[in-house]
């Protein structure tokens, strides 16, 4: 019997008894890191196991495999499989960003076509946004597309392509309009990139590890069809609003929270807080987790009842660069030599970029400044 009047609730409680029966000590330590090579079966099995029990991407429509769940379900559903442990679909991206605009904006075809292989981690997906002199300005890319016939010839390189290295599929952002303004004459594709022309480099971080790659794209044909909405409406595909993870935010202060909370379960974590500098530390980092929690809530309400969340998104990613930044700096210090070994090492390294991924501090600080706080809007090169 379901509680009618608490859907987050009983959302909660059969994800909880799903978890208690299916999840894994080698699931869980295969979710511990990147989805690599030697992670990627576990992690596909474990995504098609979540698809088939509905519990790959809860937010989703349920005509395509997910549960229609509203926002509180969407935060039960994070709560709970953070609270386990337990890993998300591999197709992080995909889920989570390209599927919503191919619902929005794809044919029935496309839909047809690449939802449920997304969806149960058949195909990892990537995002062909960044290149070497277009990064947090998508406006200004050069990766061009040239209609021929039936299919379009693609020339340029991407960078900063997540998980590049194990995608199948690319939503590829590419200039099809030379001549028109910077915003238009930009095009979404739906690239296979296993064609021919197409070159993926790896890139290693200072972790070690190969998180994203660049792409190298030489007369690589891509037919008419692959075309995301409407051609030369890219930059409308790309900054839709259109999302069913709205709740995704909270994944933010909900990973924090764990990591501050296995930092303090480390042997010796106990006796280095007799010191009252680092008691006051540690204050200090819950606080900041504690209002992103607010601030989500906060955003949340304001969703709920019809209204936008403004710039909470961009305040969220702020407070999670500073917060993850400084509880990396934490376990150094509360930890001393253990604390440059293990993972708290690569979490340390990794740390750095919590300033960059998602969009880069000073793009966010505009938009809070402009958007936000309406402050005169920041001089653009035409």
């Amino acid at each position: 019997m379901t509680d009618v009047g608490d859907p987050a609730g009983t959302l909660r409680r059969s994800l909880r008894a799903w978890l208690a029966a299916e999840l894994t000590p080698e699931v869980v330590a295969a979710g511990t890191g990147a989805p690599d090579e030697e992670r990627l079966d576990v992690l596909r099995a474990w995504n098609r196991r979540l698809a088939d029990a509905g519990w790959a991407a809860p937010a989703w429509p349920t005509a395509f495999g997910g549960r229609d769940a509203g926002i509180e379900e969407q935060v039960a559903y994070l709560e709970e499989m953070s609270g386990a442990g337990a890993p998300g679909p591999v197709n992080v991206i995909g889920v989570s960003n390209i599927a919503p605009a191919i619902m929005t904006y794809g044919t029935a075809e496309q839909q047809e076509r690449f939802l449920r292989p997304m969806l149960r981690g058949d195909e990892i997906w990537s995002q062909g946004m960044s290149e070497p002199d277009a990064g947090s300005d998508l406006a200004s890319l050069r990766t061009a597309a040239v209609a021929d016939g039936d299919s379009f010839v693609v020339n340029g390189q991407k960078t900063w392509n997540s998980l590049g290295s194990l995608a199948d599929w690319c939503q590829l952002y590419v200039r099809t309009d030379p001549d028109a303004p910077r915003h238009a004459g930009i095009s979404c594709l739906l690239v296979d990139l296993r064609s021919p022309g197409v070159e993926v480099r790896p890139l290693r971080t200072m972790t070690g590890e190969h998180l994203f790659s660049e792409l190298f794209f030489t007369d690589v044909r891509v037919p008419a069809s692959a075309v995301l909405g409407s051609l030369h409406q890219g930059w409308q595909v790309a900054m839709t609003t259109l999302s069913f993870e709205r709740a995704g935010v909270a994944r933010l202060h909900l990973g924090l929270s764990r990591k501050l909370a296995d930092l303090l379960a480390e042997p010796g974590a106990a006796e280095a807080l007799a010191d009252p500098r680092m008691r006051q530390r540690v204050a200090q980092v819950y606080a900041e987790i504690a209002c992103m929690r607010w601030s989500v809530d906060r955003s949340f309400a304001a969703l709920r009842q019809g209204r936008p969340s403004g710039v909470g998104g961009s305040l969220t990613k702020l407070a999670w660069g500073r917060a993850d930044q400084e509880l990396a700096t934490l376990a150094l210090d509360l930890l001393g030599m253990a604390g440059t070994l293990g993972g708290w090492a690569t979490n340390l390294a990794a740390s750095r970029q919590a300033s960059i991924a998602g969009g880069t501090t000073e793009i966010n600080l505009t938009i809070v400044a402009e958007q936000g706080l309406g402050l005169p809007r920041e001089p653009r090169a035409r």
